[in-house]
C-alpha cells in the first residue's frame, strides 16, 4: 500500500469516518473511497453493502475482481441508566463488539461493582455527551424512566446522527415524552427515529430479555436499516 493512501486511512480512523480501499487484483491498482464520496462512486451499492457487514471481502464487478478493504469506527452503545437492564445488556454488548458506555448522575447506581470493566460516567447527560460525542456509528438507549436524565440525552441523540436511538417506557410513557420533545422545538420526523416501546417484539419480561430485545432491534438497524 502507498503510504499515502495509509496516512489517508490513518486520518479517516482518528475522525471515526468509515472508509473503504478498493484494491483490483488483476492490476493491483488502488484506491480509496472516504465516506463523504461513498454515494459518487460507481461501486456504492457494493461499498455500502461491505460496510453494513463491517468486513472486508472480495467482490466482483465489469468482470474485475475487486478486494474492497473496510475501515469501520467501533460501534458504540451509549447507554444513559445504570439499572438493572443494562447489567444484562453489556456483557451481550461486547459479546457483540460494541463499545458500551453507561451515563447515570446517581452513584449509588453507577458503582464499578455493578458495572465492572464498563466505561462509567457518573455525570448528567448534558455534560457527558458533548466530551463523548455522538456519531452515526452510535447506538443510543435511554432506560432510566426519569425525564431528568432520558430527556437531554435523547435530545442530544436527536440532533445528532445517531444510527439508532430507542428509550424504555410503555406507549403512555411515551406519549408524555413526545409531548416534552415537542415544546422543546423537535419535528414529529425528529421524534419519529426514537424506538418507542424499545426492542424487538419478542415478549420480553425480565431485565435479560429486555436487554436482548433492544440489541436485536439494534443490530438489526446496523446492517438492515440505514445504521452505520
Amino acid at each position: 500500500m502507498k503510504l499515502d493512501l495509509l496516512a489517508a486511512m490513518n486520518a479517516e480512523r482518528a475522525a471515526r469516518r468509515a472508509c473503504v480501499l478498493v484494491s483490483d487484483l488483476d492490476s493491483g491498482e488502488q484506491r480509496l473511497v472516504v465516506e463523504a464520496a461513498l454515494d459518487e462512486d460507481p461501486l456504492a451499492p457494493l461499498l455500502r453493502a461491505q460496510l453494513r457487514l463491517g468486513k472486508s471481502g472480495m467482490v466482483e464487478s465489469g468482470g474485475r475482481r475487486l478486494f474492497l478493504t473496510v475501515q469501520a469506527p467501533p460501534v458504540r452503545l451509549v447507554i444513559t441508566g445504570a439499572v438493572h437492564i443494562s447489567q444484562a445488556m453489556v456483557p451481550m454488548a461486547r459479546q457483540l463488539g460494541l463499545d458500551a458506555v453507561i451515563i447515570d448522575p446517581r452513584t449509588a447506581f453507577a458503582t464499578p461493582e455493578r458495572f465492572p470493566n464498563v466505561r462509567l460516567v457518573p455525570e448528567w447527560p448534558d455534560e457527558a455527551l458533548p466530551r463523548i460525542g455522538l456519531d452515526r456509528y452510535t447506538a443510543f438507549v435511554a432506560l432510566t424512566h426519569d425525564p431528568k436524565i432520558d430527556d437531554p440525552g435523547l435530545s442530544a441523540a436527536l440532533r445528532s446522527d445517531c444510527f439508532y436511538i430507542g428509550a424504555l417506557g410503555s406507549r403512555k410513557t411515551h406519549a408524555r415524552r413526545v409531548e416534552r420533545l415537542t415544546e422543546a422545538g423537535f419535528t414529529p420526523v425528529d421524534i419519529g427515529r426514537i424506538h418507542a416501546p424499545i426492542g424487538l417484539s419478542i415478549g420480553a419480561v425480565s431485565p435479560a430479555e429486555i436487554a436482548l430485545a433492544i440489541l436485536a432491534e439494534v443490530v438489526a438497524s446496523l446492517r438492515q436499516g440505514d445504521g452505520a
